[in-house]
């Protein structure tokens, strides 16, 4: 199994984060997993990557301290039928977008409160 470079994928993150959502959190996540050597297989839709991200080596975490490359997949609400995904950076949550308000990337997430799965890599 390879290993994951979370070095890698963060700092990949980092640098394509744009100043706010663009609606592409899935590419630009799972674009920071294949910058840090992890190829997970390919969905549009974020709600669906917990499957890949398993498949790829990756395994659930339960509790809130993330660590530095989890990945947290958050299921669908309201206008929003994709889900979201965002790894954590070691400081904050990033997507396509720096989120400083937590893994929920919008108010209305943060209000509605869905389901979501962090998901980490050795």
């Amino acid at each position: 199994m390879s290993s994951f470079n979370q070095d890698a994928a963060v700092n990949h993150l980092r640098s394509n984060a744009e100043p706010s959502s663009t609606g592409h959190c899935a590419q630009y996540v799972r674009e920071a997993i294949n910058a840090g050597g992890i190829y997970p297989a390919h969905t549009p839709l974020a709600r669906n990557y917990g499957g890949p991200l398993l498949a790829a080596g990756f395994y659930r975490v339960n509790g809130n301290y993330p660590q530095k490359g989890d990945v947290v997949v958050i299921q669908p609400i309201p206008h929003h039928p994709a889900g979201h995904m965002a790894m954590y950076d070691g400081q904050i949550w990033i997507s396509d977008f720096k989120q400083y308000h937590g893994f929920y990337p919008s108010q209305s997430y943060r209000d509605l409160q869905p389901p979501y799965q962090i998901y980490r890599h050795d």
